[in-house]
């Protein structure tokens, strides 16, 4: 007989979104539940005084990931969202005036790097070529793959390494690049999922040849028109999706997920857990500790949760049609910053910046003639003890100095709306232990089988998804969380799948 209780995500982040995509093109009857008012968790949508600000996520790579998801219900992603290209991918500007743009075309990439330094063009090919051999095996035959047993893990560890990916991705690509500038155009991209260049596997080099094999794109009408597209997603496949409804506990049964309590007391009952929150809270929020032998708080504990962020949202009557879409504002630092953010943990005098500026790629998201931006500020997570209450206006006003002296000429009296977020953000409104706005942090002891598994040890029937899961953070991390969960679900027989609507039914 078809068991009709629901399988129930928690959560509407992008892996929660996946993952009930892929949850109810396998036959389940699916339920989503977000414990608040809007869809998409850290890719949520701020709106301020006619502007429209993307909360979390602004970079879209390996787009067909979100193609699969649309196909497994016959649907043509171009019917519910525009992805366009970004040209430069990021622009890069250094504390010493110099600039380099980061793009997809080779040649015109190799042109950027003779700019800076001659002798690390045939320094980049040859680097390049490492990364790709990375990608071929880190990603292309890894990303995916359930790592539950040591075992599964230990099969990978000689083309490891082979690959050098005991190495951080600083010492891999310093042993290319001369120029110290070049080192940290090509180091960053750990930071978008929350690692440290200096301490993060050099298998995150992957990062790169991913964005030269698929681009970077942004979504017109800003990330939030990909949640809004896979939610209308949803609703064709017949998911219940309910907002406004924080799961406060996992109940447990002869060591199985058995119901979720919703605030207020509302229990429902459901065949599986899915939970796309973050695993270190399940574990010691969610699940009485009885029923955990694994993950005690005390195990819990010694994770290292990734750094945190600093944002700040603004918009302008003026415009800065001169800017990138993309651009990383280096500061004089780098590894001290970073040794002060993971290490450390205190505020710095100086930082670095990532400035988003989408109406460089489409207009609407602002007022006519002016501007939407969004920038960003890596700093520690909240076992700093900082008092962001008290910290949050005066960092900010520096970082307003800092973007009009560098980048914005008369910023300050432009301003027409202006708002930030601290750690406390993530702890307190996206449920995340410490502020952590990544998770936990991609470091080689916590990569791989060493991440949360997807299916949880200590619960049967309750499966993770989401930055701290394997494979990691990033939307393509997080997408593929997803596809990894499709691989470890029993498979439904005919008799028990829950048909889609009629009019969207396909064989899966």
């Amino acid at each position: 007989m078809r068991d009709d209780r629901p399988v129930v995500v928690i959560g509407s982040g992008f892996g929660g979104l996946a993952a009930a995509v892929r949850m109810r093109a396998q036959g389940y009857r699916v339920l989503l539940l977000e414990a608040r008012d809007q869809l998409g968790g850290r890719a949520a949508v701020f709106e301020r005084d006619g502007h429209v600000f993307d909360a979390g996520p602004t970079v879209i790579t390996a787009p067909y990931l979100l193609e699969e998801l649309f196909a497994l219900a016959g649907r043509d992603m171009r019917d519910f969202m525009e992805l366009v290209p970004v040209d430069p991918f990021y622009r890069i500007e250094f504390a010493d005036g110099s600039r380099f743009d980061y793009v997809g075309e080779e040649e015109r990439l190799l042109a950027n790097i003779r700019e800076l330094s001659p002798p690390d063009v045939d320094n980049y090919r040859r680097m390049v070529k490492h990364m790709e051999a990375i990608f071929d095996v880190g990603y292309t035959k890894l990303v995916d793959v359930p790592f539950e047993r040591f075992t599964d893990m230990m099969k990978v560890v000689p083309d490891m390494l082979r690959l050098g990916n005991h190495r951080s991705v600083y010492g891999m690509v310093s042993r290319y690049m001369q120029d110290e500038r070049l080192r940290q155009v090509f180091t960053f991209q750990p930071l978008l999922i929350g690692g440290n260049p200096f301490r993060a596997t050099s298998i995150y080099t992957l990062i790169h040849w991913l964005e030269r094999k698929w681009g970077v794109h942004f979504a017109k009408g800003g990330t939030t028109s990909v949640v809004q597209g896979l939610g209308a997603l949803l609703d064709d496949m017949g998911v219940e999706v309910r907002t406004s409804a924080p799961v406060e506990e996992i109940e447990v049964e002869a060591g199985a997920a058995v119901a979720v309590r919703l605030r207020g007391g509302e229990r429902i009952p459901c065949r599986m857990v899915v939970s796309n929150a973050d695993p270190s809270f399940v574990y010691t929020k969610m699940i009485a500790p009885e029923h955990r032998r694994k993950h005690t708080d005390r195990a819990v504990g010694r994770k290292h949760q990734s750094m945190s962020l600093f944002v700040a949202y603004f918009g302008t009557k003026k415009q800065y049609p001169e800017l990138a879409h993309h651009t990383i504002v280096l500061g004089p630092r780098y590894r001290g910053l970073l040794d002060d953010i993971f290490d450390n943990k205190v505020l710095s005098e100086d930082f670095s910046l990532y400035l988003h500026a989408p109406t460089r790629t489409d207009p609407s998201l602002a007022p006519p003639g002016h501007e939407t931006f969004y920038v960003l500020s890596p700093v520690p997570n909240n076992e700093s003890g900082l008092d962001w209450s008290k910290e949050g206006q005066p960092y900010f006003e520096r970082i307003m100095d800092a973007l009009e002296r560098r980048m914005l000429p008369g910023l300050k009296e432009n301003l027409t709306t202006s708002f930030f977020v601290t750690p406390d953000y993530f702890e307190e409104e996206l449920r995340s232990v410490s502020g952590a706005a990544f998770g936990i942090e991609p470091r080689l002891s916590q990569s791989a089988w060493f991440r949360y598994h997807n299916r949880s040890e200590d619960v049967a029937g309750l499966y993770f998804v989401g930055a701290s899961t394997h494979p990691g953070a990033g939307v393509p991390g997080v997408l593929n969380t997803a596809k990894v969960l499709e691989k470890l679900v029993p498979r439904l027989d005919e008799s028990e799948r829950v048909p889609l609507p009629s009019s969207r039914r396909v064989a899966v």
